[in-house]
Formats: C-alpha cells, structure tokens, sequence
C-alpha cells in the first residue's frame, strides 16, 4: 500500500479521483449490460423430451455413429 502514504494532498485528490471515473464508467457499463439483458425476448419453454426421442435426434445429426454401440457377431 505505499502507494497511499508519502503523497501530497494534491496527489491523493488525484488518485480519489481517478477512482471515482473508474466507478462511474463501471456503473454506466453495468446500466447499459442491464438495459441490453432486459430487451432480449424471452425464450420458448423448454419441451421434456423422452431418451428415445433425445436418442433418435442424435442419430439424425450423426448418421455416422448411429451403430456405434449395437453388438457385432465375431
């Protein structure tokens, strides 16, 4: 911390400052990151599906590993 001691009081109205610009840009961001979450509309529910039909739709969109777990005859 000896960046707080041996200063003049000029340099320390400086870095009290410099703290308070950072804490207003800070807030500005989270107020416009909140004003921007907040106009995105809200999703569709979410429809359970079954472990079959789950396991179908990976089939489609990997036709390639499809058979990956049946048994083989040797």
């Amino acid at each position: 911390m000896h960046i707080l001691f041996n200063k003049t009081l000029q340099q320390c109205r400086l870095l009290g400052a410099r703290g308070g610009r950072a804490y207003g840009r800070n807030l500005r961001l989270r107020k416009l990151q909140a004003l921007a979450t907040r106009t995105q509309p809200p999703l569709p529910p979410r429809v359970p599906q079954s472990v079959h039909a789950a396991s179908v739709l990976l089939d489609r969109q990997f036709p390639w590993l499809a058979d990956a777990f049946t048994r083989r005859k040797p």
